[in-house]
Order: structure tokens, then sequence, then C-alpha cells
């Protein structure tokens, strides 16, 4: 029995180790679609004056406005597909961990069987939902069978014992749960500074143009004045879609850590009820 834990956390080391794998191959490749965006959407030539990407870009139209704002639009466009990737992907994974059915139905199920002293339907009911939070339920309920058979312990001991189960089985799930969460928050500051790094940019070519001798270069000044803007809202953008996206998929974690800790909640009850 000494050693039934090793395949549960082998399991998580090569769940993790994937996850490290995914972040590193999707990032850049997020990017390059990004330059690639860029390049031949924003950059087609229907988007400008004579089909001519150097000069101005038709009125009204906006992709080949974004055109202007320089190849920094293709690292925000790139980070934009990262953030929305790696929430897509946390999306799953949180699903995945929430189980088959609806993640309130099976605790209250749950609950229901432990009232009624049915410790194996209830594990029994673990094993058909599946996913994070079954899987630390039924750790706690092993630990309970296992208390249960034990006369050298009482009742205080055993009470620890099943706690510590499912705060040990708590802490193996949940990094697996908030593994990337770090890329998306990391964006929500590197999209605004990316898009300020545009916006100096963008005046620095704007002020260029209002620099040269007698009239000022007004393509120069409209081209920089608009790569300043375009970068600042693209910015912008990628920041707003990563505060919500991390907000999203925290509160989704923190549901799942709620209902985790109601069950064992429930388990601890259990047991202490039926040994009074």
């Amino acid at each position: 029995m000494a050693n039934a834990p090793k395949p549960t956390t082998v399991k998580k080391e090569s769940s993790s180790s994937a996850s490290n794998v995914f972040a590193t191959f999707v990032i850049p490749i997020c990017i390059v679609i990004g330059f690639c965006v860029w390049r031949f959407v924003f950059g087609e030539g229907s988007n400008f004056i004579d089909g001519d990407r150097e000069k101005l870009p038709l009125p009204g139209n906006y992709l080949g406005t974004a055109y202007k704002g320089g190849p920094i639009v293709a690292i925000l466009v790139g980070l934009l597909l990262v953030v929305i990737v790696f929430s897509i992907e946390r999306i799953i994974v949180i699903g995945k961990a929430s189980g088959k059915t609806s993640l309130d139905t099976f605790i209250r199920k749950v609950q229901g069987l432990l009232s009624a002293g049915n410790i194996e339907a209830a594990k029994a009911e673990c094993d058909k939902q599946q996913g994070s939070v079954a899987n630390v339920i039924k750790s706690g309920l092993k630990k309970y069978s296992e208390v249960e058979a034990d006369t050298n312990m009482d009742v205080e001991q055993s009470i620890v014992a099943i706690q510590k189960e499912v705060e040990e089985a708590t802490a193996l799930e949940m990094p697996m749960l908030e593994q990337n969460l770090t890329v998306i928050a990391t964006l929500v500051s590197i999209g605004t500074l990316v898009g300020l790094l545009g916006t100096v940019t963008g005046m620095i070519r704007a002020f260029a143009g209002l620099a040269n001798s007698g009239a000022p270069d007004q393509s120069a000044l409209a081209v920089g004045i608009s790569e300043a803007l375009i970068n600042t809202a693209t910015g912008i953008l990628v920041s707003t879609v990563a505060i919500i996206m991390y907000n999203v998929l925290t509160s989704k974690i923190d549901k799942l850590t709620y209902a985790i800790d109601e069950a064992g909640f429930s388990i601890v009850q259990t047991y202490a009820s039926s040994h009074k």
C-alpha cells in the first residue's frame, strides 16, 4: 500500500511536462502567425491607395491602418493569439477537472450517500464522475475506509488522517489546474507595455515628420500618429482580454476548490457523527 501514490505522482509530472512543452511551442508559433497576419492580411494591397502598401490606407480601412502601426502590431496580434490559445487550453483542462456531469449535482450525490453511510456507493460515484474533484474526494473516501478498519486509531487521529489525505490529494491536483495561468497574468502587463512601446515609436516618427525643413511631411506625420494610436489600442485590447480570461479562469478554479473543501468537510463530519 505504501507504493500506491507513485502512479499518481508520475501522472502529474507527465501532465506538467506536457504543459511545459505546450507553452514552449505555442508562444513562438503564435508570434509567427501574428507576423503573417500583419504582413499578408493587414498589409494586403487592396487595403491601400493604388494597391501599394507603401502609400496611405484607403479611407476607413482599418486593416490598412493597423498595418501602418508597424511590426509591433504583429507582436501584439501574436500576444493576443497566445491569450486566446492558453485560455481555451485552460478552459478544457478545468472542464475535465470538473468531471463528466454537473459539479453541483455530483457533490450533492456524494453528500447524500455519505449521510446514508454508503461509502462504497460514494466511491463508485467518484469513478463515474472522474476529474480532479472526484479524484480528491475518492482519496478522502479511501482513507475513511482505512481508518474505519484500523482499530488502533482513535476518532481524533482518524479525522486528522482523513483531512491530511484530502489536503495531500488537493495539493497534487491544484498545480495542474493553475498551470499556464501565469502566462495569461504576465500578458496583462506585457500587452500594455508593448503597446506603449509602439506608441512611443509612433510619436517619434510623427515628430520626425514635423522636424523636416520647410513644410511638415504630412504623410510621415499621419503614419506616425496612426502607428502610435493603433499600438495603444491593440495593447489595451490584449491586456483587457488577458484580464477578463484570467479572472474567469481563477473563478472556475476557486469553484473547484470550494467543491473539494465542501466534500472534504462532509467526509470528516460523517465520520465524526458516526463515531460519537
